[in-house]
């Protein structure tokens, strides 16, 4: 989330109107139920590790053990154990 100055954004007159409950204040103010991003979306996150988690899937169905997906993708073995038992 990043602070944007609300002169930058908003009417004149509504920002008086809002100067009425809060001056000085940082608001924030929630996205649409229709437009809300899932954690990640933005940022791209999501995606990368959607693909590491795919990776993990393929190594282990060739034959690689969770010890070896675990020090090869620097996780714990409770952390693949979860990536491939969920999926």
């Amino acid at each position: 989330m990043r602070y944007v100055n609300a002169t930058a954004l908003l009417p004149e007159d509504l920002i008086e109107r809002l100067q009425n409950f809060a001056q000085g204040e940082y608001i924030y103010i929630p996205a649409k139920k229709d437009q809300h991003k899932k954690w990640g979306e933005l940022s791209g996150y999501r995606k990368e590790l959607d693909n590491r988690n795919r990776k993990i899937l393929q190594a282990h169905n060739l034959g690689l053990s969770i010890d070896e997906l675990a020090d090869k993708f620097f996780l714990s073995v409770h952390a693949i154990r979860k990536i491939i038992y969920n999926k």
